[in-house]
């Protein structure tokens, strides 16, 4: 799947779903849109802000006018997932904006979150672009237990804190179908490879795992993720219980092997297997992030 693809989703029971490859970061299969083709069609998830045209055109290609675009459902305010809300809000003028209520205000005002994003992402800034700020009368604020009614679908609201506290997956019955986010970590589907994601500063590794055991107790067939795309569960979420768990407890045992946080972040970064698929820049940088997030936890919980 290449950079602007637009594909229908008929895997188990999905119907009117498709998701559009947005290029994030300049790679291929990292991160994805979703769209819902219903009485109220809907964006899942808005990219990075900078590929919103690429967003834009998918809808175009699944026949829904930019006005009549009525939801824009972002499941956290990191800007790889709400870095595009303020563009498309702009560009589709009937839509509203779902997000947590914790997220809201950096919506609106997205000066800290783009500061944070920054002390974050390091020199992958570069890839961003300044998120416009969303209206606030074009807000719809979120929480645990609410839907989202579209038709003949709807997007069940479950709280997943464990990766940051403004996260919710959207779960979609119909579809017997769960918008993943971050909370079942990184689908690669070209190497069929699940990956963590650990960022700083509020990655909390028992956070995660009950996250993950909430995906698993909605027993749905099919995970849809934002970085990348959808799968059938399987023994997905058994499967990255494991990815966390060992991967916190190798950068807690490097760290007592190494002199210091610094050398711990370049051991890791230099060992990623992901370069061969993401490109040497962005699989270093990822890793050295997610790195850097469990050296915070591991701070906190001393």
């Amino acid at each position: 799947m290449g950079v602007g693809d637009v594909r229908e989703i008929t895997i188990g029971d999905c119907t009117d779903l498709y998701y559009v490859d947005t290029g994030m970061y300049e790679t291929d299969e990292y991160g994805a849109v979703y769209i819902l083709d219903d009485d109220r069609p809907a964006l899942v998830e808005t990219g990075i802000g900078t590929n919103h045209d690429l967003i834009l055109a998918a809808l175009e290609a699944v026949g829904i006018d930019r006005e009549a675009l009525e939801v824009i459902a972002v499941s956290h305010i990191h800007l790889d997932h709400a870095g595009g809300a303020g563009f498309l809000a702009e560009a589709c003028p009937n839509a509203e904006v779902y997000v947590s209520g914790i997220g809201a205000p950096h919506l609106i005002d997205p000066s800290r979150l783009v500061a944070g994003t920054k002390e974050a992402v390091g020199d992958q800034w570069e890839f961003y672009t300044e998120p416009k700020p969303v209206p606030e009368d074009r807000i719809t604020e979120i929480e645990d237990g609410e839907t989202i009614d579209l038709g003949e679908h709807e997007l069940r609201v479950h709280e997943a804190p464990g990766h940051a506290p403004h996260q919710v997956v959207f779960e979609d019955p119909a579809n017997d179908a769960v918008f993943t986010a971050d909370a079942a970590g990184i689908w690669v589907p070209s190497v069929e490879r699940l990956e963590e994601t650990s960022p700083p500063p509020q990655f909390d590794l028992e956070g995660c795992l009950a996250d993950v055991e909430m995906l698993q107790d909605l027993d749905r067939s099919v995970l849809l993720y934002t970085h990348f795309g959808p799968r059938r569960t399987g023994e997905a979420l058994e499967a990255y219980e494991t990815v966390l768990t060992d991967w916190v407890e190798a950068v807690e045992r490097k760290r007592g092997e190494l002199a210091d946080d610094g050398s711990v972040i370049e051991h890791f970064a230099d060992a990623t297997e992901m370069a061969d698929v993401w490109g040497e820049r962005k699989a270093t940088a990822e890793t050295a992030m997610n790195v850097r997030g469990v050296l915070a936890y591991l701070d906190r919980r001393e």
